[in-house]
């Protein structure tokens, strides 16, 4: 996939600031500091694009980007960080879950999980929330360039068993560094849009 052109054209916390465009969107969700901009970055063949926090949960919109004039990335505020008052971490909830229920152009979830990692209580919460509501979904391990390759196996192992990923559900080693699974990506959105 050849990105032409790449530009933030919305950052909403509310249904009616959402493109109105009828574009295809993919979201990214993932806790606090999976590497979320990362990935968007990665994706997009752009160094710094989606800014990468100092802050983890510094994120409090759901960010839309539109791609080649063709479809969105839309990037959701992290889960799981804990600084965020009770009160905000409802209201991200609700605006997501209002989002992944309502939103006729979403064709994928894209949810990124810490490769060097078991998968935090949200990350479970999140992916079992997906497949209630029958929303296409591909896991995304971030940060496999940290894992040696000898442990790549036992890692995917473990993300599938605390996950219990159903059959047929999408699953992506991937690194910002080495750019695996950059190319898996571009066709999964290919494939979908």
């Amino acid at each position: 996939m050849k990105i032409n052109s790449v530009e933030l054209t919305i950052s909403a916390v509310r249904r009616s600031q959402y493109p109105t465009d009828n574009k295809p969107e993919y979201l990214l969700v993932g806790r606090s500091n999976v590497g979320k901009s990362s990935f968007i970055n990665t994706i997009i063949n752009r160094k710094s694009f989606a800014r990468i926090s100092a802050t983890p949960g510094k994120t409090q919109t759901i960010n839309f980007y539109l791609v080649n004039d063709e479809f969105y990335l839309v990037d959701a505020p992290g889960y799981g960080y804990a600084k965020l008052s009770h009160a905000k971490q409802m209201k991200f909830g609700l605006m997501m879950e209002d989002y992944l229920k309502e939103r006729p152009n979403l064709k994928q979830v894209f949810m990124l999980v810490d490769f060097r990692h078991k998968p935090s209580k949200d990350d479970i919460m999140m992916y079992n929330f997906l497949k209630h509501y029958k929303i296409p979904v591909t896991v995304i391990a971030t940060k496999s360039d940290k894992v040696g390759i000898t442990n790549h196996q036992k890692q995917r192992n473990l993300i599938f068993k605390e996950l219990d990923v159903v059959v047929g559900d999408d699953f992506i080693v991937f690194s910002n560094v080495t750019k695996a699974g950059k190319t898996e990506v571009h066709n999964k959105i290919q494939r979908t849009m």
